[in-house]
């Protein structure tokens, strides 16, 4: 290649990088600053039976919390196992994070399984966790989503964007009942991002009610070969 087409070339890439969204630089982290968000009010839905559910609701969690959006994570039926610590690696990244808060209304063990947790404690704990998630989607419908939120008020003082993990292995497992996860989003108000994750079944119920459905398919996990929960990867 001749010197002028050599430097013609390296004109295009770097015009081709300028029109890229960080111009072909690294961006830098900005200070977090409360935001309203422009696009927020949908209905998502992460079930299947692979790893990952749980995983891309936190990570949206995370880059609603970094635009400056109020997030909370509201958790069924993590209430922990002799296979996994008392505190996940999650809760404290979003301690340590402002804009994000969370809960966890699970039974110690996990429902179905021979732990020595009882059936009942986890039906009682999972009712209460769906009493505290309509507390939270009624705040949100009090609140002016299209405003920036304090972030470091409660989230009984309104949120962008709710999570309800595991509510939908626990409307699979009958501890809630499918009507109630669709009263929640019909009480939602038009500014709330509402992430719904768990069950291995297909909720068929929210086909209607929900704008992204996302099946996480397992071709392979570690577990069919007796590989326990990871610290750093599971919890």
């Amino acid at each position: 290649m001749t010197e002028d087409a050599s430097g013609e070339a390296e004109r295009r890439e770097r015009a081709s990088e300028r029109g890229t969204p960080g111009a072909g630089v690294t961006p830098e982290a900005r200070e977090i600053d409360p935001t309203a968000p422009e696009e927020f009010g949908l209905v998502q839905v992460w079930w299947g039976d692979g790893k990952g559910k749980t995983t891309a609701a936190l990570g949206m969690a995370v880059r609603a919390a970094g635009h400056g959006h109020r997030v909370h994570l509201l958790q069924f039926m993590k209430g922990g196992a002799d296979s996994v610590e008392a505190v996940r690696g999650e809760y404290n990244a979003i301690a340590a994070l402002p804009g994000i808060s969370y809960e966890n209304t699970g039974h110690y063990g996990w429902h179905g399984m021979a732990d020595g947790s009882g059936d009942g404690a986890h039906e009682e704990n999972a009712q209460a966790g769906l009493e505290r998630a309509r507390e939270l989607v009624d705040a949100a419908a009090d609140a002016d989503l299209d405003a920036p939120l304090p972030l470091d008020t409660e989230p009984d003082a309104g949120v962008h964007m709710l999570v309800l993990d595991e509510i939908l292995y626990a409307a699979d497992r009958g501890l809630v009942d499918p009507a109630d996860v669709l009263d929640l989003i019909d009480r939602k108000p038009p500014g709330l991002e509402l992430v719904c994750t768990g069950s291995h079944e297909r909720p068929d119920y929210l086909d209607d009610a929900a704008d992204l459905i996302t099946q996480v398919k397992k071709e392979a996990h570690p577990i069919d070969a007796g590989q326990r929960a990871r610290k750093g990867t599971e919890y």
